[in-house]
This record gives C-alpha cells, structure tokens and sequence, in this order.
C-alpha cells in the first residue's frame, strides 16, 4: 500500500507540533513587523544531459457533469489553466491527469505511465510555452508533458536519482523550472530539446525545499525552503542562488506567489503569518493572523486574486483567508461548518 504524506503534516511531526481548528470568523487588521536581513549569495555547481524520454497516447475516460470522478481517493494535487480553455490537474494517487470543463463540468483523465510497483505519482502541473502542460512525477522521478489537443505523454528523466521533484512553472527563458524537494535543488528543462540542468541550492543533507517556486517581477525565479525557515530566488541567466532568512524563528514558509504590487507574498504555516519579501531590497514584513493557544491556522496556498487582494489557505483553520495590500487587513471565511475543538 501506497502511503502518502502532506508536506505540512510532515513539518508538523518534524517540530512535534499538533495541529487544531481556529476560532471562529473574524475580520481584523493586523500589525505588521518589517525587518531587513542579510541574504547568502552563490553560484552553484550545474550538471545539463538530455534525458531519455518516454511517448504514450493515453485513452481517455471521460464523465458528465454531476458525476463523481471514475476513481475514488485520487488525492488531486495541483491545477492549472490550460491553453485549449479547460482547468487540469493533477491526481497523485491515480497515476492520471485531469482536465474538467469550466462551461459544463465535464471531466476527462488521461493515464500516466509508470512501470512495476513505483507509481508516477503527478504533483506539479502548469502550462509551457509550447502549449502543452508540463508536470512533475515525485515517485519516477521525472518530468512530464501532455498535449491538451492528443493526450499524449511524454515524461524525461530527472538526472538525479531519487530528486522528488514537485513544483514546476515556466520560467522567463521559456524554460519549465522545477524544484527537485529530496535533494535540495532547483531544475530546468528545456521544452525545445528535453535537455535538463540542475542547480544546488543547500548543501543541507536533509530535504529543505517545498512545491513553491515563481515568477518574480525581478525575472528571477523565487522558490521556498522550509526547512531552513528561508526564502530563495535563483537568476535564470547566471544560476545564482540567493536566500533570505525569515524574520520568525521555525516559521516553515510553504507557499509563494508574485503580488500585484512587486513583492513576493508566502505564507508562515507554523508562524500562523502572512509574509512578504521585497526583490529589491530582501526586506521582510510580516502580518499575524489571530490565534491563540487552542487554535491555530496553519496558512499554505497563496495567490494573487483578481480584486487585488492576496488569497490564502488555511490548513488547519479549514478557512479560505485574504490580505489587503493596502492596509495588510486580513478577512477569514470558513469552507465548512466544523465543529471546533
């Protein structure tokens, strides 16, 4: 039996730390602290090879609207807006990737090779500038492509064995860049050759990467250790590495996004904040979200919403949650009617 972890339920076991539900709605603005802090800079060693590569047409299973999904138990990692108008995802658990239909809800799935007893297991999925959307496999340790107008797949092997590689965006080069969260590195590959290069950002024997890895508005891909309470960026041109240690002590930030207003936004899932860096200065600010002893909120996704406000997750507050970027205001709604501890 396959038994799968969540990054965050893994950082909370690490630091002995249990989770519960947070109190009830609120509205509140909150203070902020602000703090300037030395950043580590390098230039890491690279490895490039082309990998070899695996091609497969899958055959689709498809469901209409109000149906559940064909497998039950999917753990549906990831989702992404595709270029032919459909929403696809991940589903790690099934081996698959998905794609569902905004205008009637119908869902397709597509298989996704892997071979004996190791699962392909798809985790990050985003789309490439050669139109097709690109994902992570954490368990075969590879990289992978559909088309959204075949559904073929075509997966390349991650040059380093075991890399456990998870979040991928396309970068400003018209590369895809990935982070590979077992060994501590940032990779590259190219959607014209399949060639893949990877750079060392810790030299930490312990995994210290999450899934979070970005555009920022500086054309430097920003990404997240949370192991090493850090924040990092890495310059697609030169490979440089630079990180930034997070004001609060073990506040494990997980995830990150570029915000309207040129900072990089994250959140502090065992500091209960809302986090943001400034690329040009590595300034830090933090706003706190209400908690007590009882309750806590565990924040994890975060992005950019379409009324200019930052939207976040709250993992153990089971709440949806937004920051003003105006005043760091923070509203909080509950997903469901739980009943608190």
């Amino acid at each position: 039996m396959k038994v799968r972890i969540s990054f965050t339920i893994a950082v909370l076991f690490f630091l002995g730390i249990l989770a519960s539900g947070c109190g009830t709605p609120i509205a509140s603005t909150t203070n902020s602290m602000t703090s300037t802090f030395n950043s580590t800079s390098v230039i890491t060693s690279i490895t490039t090879e082309t990998t070899n590569t695996t091609s497969s047409t899958t055959p689709e299973i498809t469901t209409t609207p109000g149906e559940l999904l064909p497998l039950a138990g999917t753990y549906m990692n990831s989702i992404t807006s595709g270029p032919d108008g459909n929403l696809w995802f991940t589903e790690t658990n099934a081996d698959k990737i998905g794609k569902i239909s905004p205008a009637g809800g119908k869902i397709t799935e597509y298989d996704v090779p892997f071979s004996g007893y190791i699962r392909s297991s798809p985790d990050g999925i985003t789309s490439g500038p050669d139109g097709n959307l690109w994902f992570t496999n954490v368990d075969t340790n590879k990289i992978g492509k559909i088309s959204p107008a075949t559904g073929t797949v075509t997966v390349y092997d991650v040059p380093t064995a075991i890399a456990g590689p998870k979040g991928i965006v396309a970068g400003p080069d018209s590369n895809m860049w990935f982070t590979e969260s077992y060994v501590n590195k940032i990779g590259k590959i190219s959607p014209v050759t399949g060639n893949i290069t990877e750079y060392r950002v810790s030299d930490i024997s312990a995994p210290v990467l999450s899934r979070g890895i970005v555009i920022g508005p500086d054309g430097n891909l920003w990404f997240i250790a949370s192991m090493t309470n850090q924040i990092g960026k890495i310059s697609p041109v030169t490979g440089e590495v630079t990180e930034y240690h997070a004001p609060t002590y073990r506040a494990s930030p997980i995830g990150i996004t570029a915000g309207p207003d040129g900072n990089l936004w994250f959140t502090e899932s065992l500091g209960d904040k809302i986090g943001k860096i400034s690329p040009q200065t590595g300034d830090f600010t933090e706003y706190d979200l209400l908690v007590d002893l009882n309750h806590r909120c565990y924040p994890e996704g975060i992005t950019a919403g379409p009324d200019g406000n930052l939207w976040f997750m709250e993992y153990g507050g089971n709440r949806i949650g937004k920051i003003s970027l105006a005043d760091g205001g923070i509203i909080e709604y509950f997903v469901n009617n739980y009943p608190e501890n």
